[in-house]
């Protein structure tokens, strides 16, 4: 009898991939942007035909929102995405300022280990992919091990698409024997340049560990403020849109409400009226008891529900026209659940008595998890937007517009993405919708703009201290390194002193 082991068969694997992964990238540092491009373009279209089988595979697969609304952020990546890259430049010869003197060449970092989450696997992994071979990047793909089959099965159909069109062998694979063990070697092998996390928080300290940089995109936990010089019914059905999307497992999706307290009732009642159920202090208790297990954690089988599903399982029904369940509360604390991240169709509410108390309540709230994710403001008061995009600590703020369209940039100008990035609570390098110029790096080129003869200026104005006297002028010859180094240390000295 053959027993095989998993944890060995996995790190071998990984080892594999990264070695092939950086023999790869070395020959792929050589295409030129054109190159590069095609080679985005023919993979992306490669999977458009294949993006409602895909969304329904993860679906089915990882019991996890709405197959629909998964087909839209798989569309969404293979088609705005492309769009929107077209034209950047990431590799070469990226800026050339003639006037300065300054030039700037972006140079891919090299090997991603990238891991994807459940609640979108596929989508996440269609973008990954082609933020990192338009960069120049050779990409690593450790999958979920929920989402296993759904993300194996794109990434077949990119890899193929990507040899066909000229990508080097070994910049485009994933782990197929997936264990803890392989994915922490992976992490932190010798090739791997850069960490891709989005949404795996349990790998995150581990991502530390291995001592490279990491790119993470968090949980979310985001407030929506809806201030009194509002649109109502915009803000509202915005809310509900997109807190409903997916069955609310985007991270940039709304968690809760803080309402200025003068229009409480109109917001509340706008909210009825568009598919809100507030729930009572019972009811809020057994959803709770239900969604989360005893040691804090979400029932993964609770995630992603729709809101009628969510009641029933906690023990009360409500009308079908039902949307999402709402749960007013007062205070924010650790131990309040519904001031946490709810990837579902649940919403805390919040009433504040103005828009200075609603901006420490949304303080209160991002800091909660300790992520500053996202938050989105309701209003047409131009002074009390600033006033929340300067204090508040977040990565991304969005106005009138709804908290998972406005996020991923379907519905904004930020960059179309599916990993946004947490980096303003310092959980990863960057709070950016993270794009292809988040994998490399900027070499700098300075060309010579003035010549030695301005030092002559500086040496004549500096002083000896002792006496106050200017030096004495020199002849030709005295103007050698050692000179002009022990002028600039007496000039930093000078410069220094009170």
């Amino acid at each position: 009898m053959t027993i095989i082991d998993n944890d060995l068969l996995s790190i071998q694997k990984a080892r594999i991939l990264a070695e092939n992964a950086l023999e790869g990238q070395k020959r792929l540092a050589t295409f030129p942007q054109e190159q590069l491009d095609e080679i985005v373009e023919s993979v992306a279209r490669a999977v458009v035909p294949h993006v409602q089988t895909l969304a329904a595979m993860s679906c089915e697969e990882t019991e996890y929102g709405r197959w629909e609304d998964k087909c839209l952020k798989n569309s969404f990546v293979c088609e705005d995405l492309p769009m929107r890259m077209r034209g950047m430049r990431c590799v070469g010869i990226i800026g050339h300022d003639r006037a300065s003197g300054l030039a700037e060449i972006g140079v891919p970092v090299g090997v991603i280990a990238a891991l994807c989450p459940a609640t979108s696997p596929v989508s996440t992994t269609i973008y990954k992919t082609l933020i990192a071979i338009k960069s120049g990047n050779a990409i690593v793909f450790s999958p979920h091990p929920r989402a296993i089959r759904s993300m194996g099965r794109v990434l077949d159909i990119m890899m193929d698409a990507a040899a066909s069109a000229g990508l080097p062998e070994g910049c485009l694979s994933w782990l197929d024997t997936v264990t803890h063990s392989g994915t922490l070697e992976l992490m932190g092998h010798r090739a791997t340049s850069l960490i891709l996390n989005t949404g795996v928080s349990s790998l995150l300290s581990a991502a530390y560990a291995a001592r490279k940089p990491v790119i993470y995109g968090g949980m979310g936990n985001g407030p929506a403020f809806i201030e009194r010089t509002a649109d109502i019914e915009q803000a509202v059905r915005d809310i509900i849109a997109s807190k409903t999307f997916d069955n609310g497992i985007v991270s940039s999706a709304e968690q809760s409400i803080v309402v200025d307290g003068c229009i409480d009732r109109e917001v509340r009642q706008a909210l009825v009226n568009n598919g809100a159920w507030f729930m009572t202090e019972e009811q809020s208790r057994q959803f709770t008891s239900m969604f989360f297990c005893p040691n804090g954690k979400p029932n993964q089988r609770m995630i992603g529900l729709d809101a009628q599903t969510l009641a029933l399982r906690a023990g009360f029904s409500v009308p079908d026209h039902v949307k999402v369940l709402v749960a007013g509360r007062s205070h924010v604390s650790e131990t309040d659940p519904y001031a946490g991240e709810l990837l579902c169709p649940v919403l805390a509410y919040y009433v504040e008595d103005d828009w200075m108390h609603a901006c420490e309540k949304c303080i209160e709230l991002l800091i909660d998890e300790g992520t500053g994710h996202t938050l989105v403001i309701h209003s047409r008061d131009e002074n009390v937007i600033c006033q929340f995009a300067l204090k508040k600590p977040v990565g991304r703020v969005l106005v009138n517009t709804p908290g998972s369209f406005g996020g991923m940039g379907f519905t904004t100008s930020l960059f179309p993405s599916m990993t946004l990035g947490s980096g303003s609570a310092g959980e990863g390098i960057t709070s950016d919708n993270v794009s292809p110029m988040n994998l490399i790096y900027i070499r700098k080129v300075g060309y010579g703009v003035r010549r030695m003869d301005a030092m002559e200026n500086y040496r004549s104005k500096v002083k000896y201290p002792s006496t106050g006297e200017l030096p004495r002028k020199e002849d030709e010859s005295s103007k050698s390194l050692q000179t002009l180094h022990r002028i600039l240390k007496e000039a930093i000295r000078v410069m220094d002193r009170p």
